[in-house]
């Protein structure tokens, strides 16, 4: 169900700068885990189950770089180990909590939740973070009650724009008429396309004239497990049929976003959005992401309802069009790289 040798967003390190002592817990692929920070200020990754009674360890407490569980006071160091048990003086061997390798990058914390020996930072997902000097963005986070397949299916087909988000990014059907470049690569898929001599966007319709027309530049990166990077800039429209707009550009803006699933019914979503510093004016950004927010529940809203009516009826067989190439390229490398995974899991274990 989930691939296990990849990154998946916990979060932004943010949530763990509120105080030394914080305990972070995450669901991230059927397993409970928790974060802390050591001394050095390096993030740590633990299951969330101690190996006594699986009391939950976010409920325990930081002694230093050290948890200790809080039910019968066991202690255990951040590669997991138990060091101490209080009430005898032995410590088992086999007495240790699983360990996941972590990383933070571009503000963001990721875990890798396969075998730690090949876990590879190269294939963290390339994004902008708020704290990159060049960028003002803002961050914000949403949890939704769909199976993560039904998110990556609306990330890499973006003419729902037009319906789903008519009252907030829409303001137009151009979206129907885009017909984009899909690249598939090795962990991802690379989605470029244009859409020409449009009106601002709805939530943006107030600051232009009303015959103000413009050209929207999308270049979307969607990797593994679901990470949706955006790049999106606005142009004068301009006489351009295909290629670089001929008009000004006058707003570059950046969204990273995670969807990183719980389990089969639940998502955690941390998504970022803002633009260059030099191409905003005060109060932009905050009108960014105050849309994103309520695009995000608009989409929270349909995928909702669309995973109950699944689950209702899961043997339906479902009708394709054109806007589906990009869903289905995506969720056909997803599958062939969980297929690979568990051959190779298979191998090891008959070796």
């Amino acid at each position: 169900m989930f691939l296990k040798n990849a990154w998946y967003c916990g979060g932004w390190q943010t949530d763990l700068s509120l105080a030394k002592d914080a305990l972070l817990t995450r669901k991230i692929a059927d397993e409970f885990i928790v974060f802390y920070r050591k001394a050095d200020g390096n993030v740590v990754a633990l299951e969330d189950r101690c190996c006594h009674r699986q009391a939950p360890l976010s409920l325990g407490r930081k002694e230093g770089d050290n948890l200790r569980c809080m039910y019968h006071g066991w202690k255990f160091d951040s590669t997991g180990l138990c060091v101490e048990i209080p009430g005898q003086q032995e410590v088992r061997n086999k007495a240790c909590v699983r360990s996941f390798p972590v990383v933070v990058k571009n503000d963001w914390i990721w875990v890798w939740m396969g075998d730690p020996a090949i876990a590879d930072e190269s294939l963290i997902c390339d994004s902008v973070g708020p704290s990159h000097p060049e960028w003002d963005l803002r961050t914000k986070q949403v949890r939704v009650n769909t199976n993560y397949r039904l998110e990556i299916a609306n990330l890499t087909d973006l003419s729902h724009v037009a319906w789903v988000h008519a009252n907030s990014f829409g303001g137009t059907t151009a979206y129907v008429d885009i017909r984009p470049k899909h690249t598939l690569g090795e962990r991802g898929l690379h989605t470029e396309f244009w859409l020409r001599n449009v009106p601002a966007p709805e939530f943006a319709r107030h600051l232009f004239p009303p015959e103000a027309r413009f050209d929207f530049h999308f270049d979307v990166n969607v990797t593994v497990p679901c990470n949706f990077i955006l790049s999106f800039k606005v142009f004068t429209s301009s006489s351009a049929s295909e290629g670089a707009s001929e008009g000004e550009l006058i707003l570059n803006t950046f969204s990273s976003q995670a969807v990183t699933p719980r389990d089969e019914d639940e998502v955690d979503y941390y998504y970022s959005w803002g633009a260059t510093k030099h191409s905003t004016v005060p109060g932009l950004v905050e009108l960014l992401i105050e849309a994103n927010e309520v695009a995000f529940l608009e989409d929270k809203r349909m995928l909702e309802g669309q995973y109950e009516r699944i689950k209702h009826k899961s043997d339906v067989n479902p009708q394709h069009y054109a806007h589906d190439l990009g869903p289905v390229k995506m969720l056909r490398l997803l599958d062939t790289l969980l297929a690979k995974e568990q051959d190779d899991e298979q191998k090891n274990c008959q070796e």
